[in-house]
């Protein structure tokens, strides 16, 4: 396998654009390393021509200096940040078309995500570490910070922007290929910034419509003894003061909204798989799992309840 191919595998690649902004930043890059590599091997063949010739071989040598050396330069360069300016302005182009705006706030770390505008009257629909996009419509993302600096980048999709304490930035995504895509915090934002990943899953926009009708439902009733024993540990143990779950009495913002939490592809921002017994062991060792997040670890809870709480978390689907 070539180095490009491998490059191009996985669910994270530049090399793997899912979406027109996703190409033409791709294009706009190919153009300016190819361009950069022009101007230094015509500079350096220029260069090296200098010193190797006599000085009566190389006639006109100031003409050569001042137009290989200094206009040839100029020029390309001035060239390749007009149509640099030409792509940024087309990345922010939504063509017309009304774009969905999600807001996503970048905390230490994980993604809350939240699509203002869908949820029943005025409530905002909230989840976190997935954004769900319909395929073919243009989104604007907002974001911003909730702590430190932080910064979302989807190189399938799209470009990066900082996030901010205090302020918003936003860019455009437009995902024209189904299907799921990795995102990562792309500027270092303390110890375990690796470990602050999510997914943008692109979906077709009829089942785009499915997906937001259910989750502005509440969390589903337990189905039998052991879900509803795990939903009374969980509210016993006071994860409602930080996690809200809609249709029970956890109302907590602190941390992200589980209302739905058995349906996203993986936990505590992309570092566990979200399977019961991946629940299980970060309730009880957040801290040993992912050391300094918000999340305390949980030791005092005994098998039984903890089984019991990750089971009935991983029904919320």
């Amino acid at each position: 396998m070539g180095l490009l191919a491998a490059c191009e595998q996985g669910p994270q690649s530049a090399l793997h654009p899912a979406g027109s902004n996703a190409e033409a930043i791709l294009d706009l890059t190919l153009l300016l390393v190819a361009g950069g590599g022009v101007i230094f091997l015509f500079v350096m063949a220029l260069a090296g021509y200098a010193v190797i010739a006599r000085p009566e071989r190389f006639p006109g040598s100031r003409a050569w200096i001042i137009g290989g050396g200094i206009v040839f330069p100029i020029v390309t360069l001035t060239a390749l940040q007009v149509y640099e300016f030409a792509v940024a302005r087309q990345l922010s182009d939504t063509g017309g078309v009304e774009p969905l705006r999600i807001e996503v706030t970048g905390h230490m770390w994980w993604w809350e995500v939240r699509y203002p505008g869908v949820g029943e009257g005025d409530e905002v629909l909230r989840t976190a570490n997935r954004l769900v996009i319909p395929a073919g419509r243009p989104v604007e993302v907002v974001v911003t910070a909730a702590d430190v600096i932080h910064s979302f980048w989807v190189p399938s999709l799209g470009g990066k922007m900082d996030m901010i304490p205090g302020h918003e930035n936003r860019l455009i995504l437009v995902g024209e290929r189904p299907g799921t895509y990795r995102g990562q915090c792309a500027e270092y934002c303390g110890a375990q910034h690796a470990l602050m990943a999510f997914d943008v899953v692109v979906e077709p926009p009829e089942r785009f419509e499915d997906w937001l009708a259910a989750e502005r439902r509440p969390a589903a009733e337990p189905d039998g003894p052991q879900q509803a024993a795990g939903r009374d540990a969980f509210l016993r143990a006071g994860c409602g003061a930080c996690h809200t779950v809609r249709g029970t009495p956890a109302n907590g913002a602190a941390g992200p909204d589980l209302t739905h939490v058995g349906g996203r592809g993986a936990l505590a921002a992309g570092t566990l798989p979200n399977t019961p017994e991946a629940l299980a062991g970060w309730i009880a060792g957040a801290q040993h799992i992912k050391p300094e997040n918000r999340m305390p670890s949980f030791p005092i809870l005994g098998g039984d309840d903890l089984h019991a709480i990750a089971v009935w978390l991983e029904s919320l689907k």
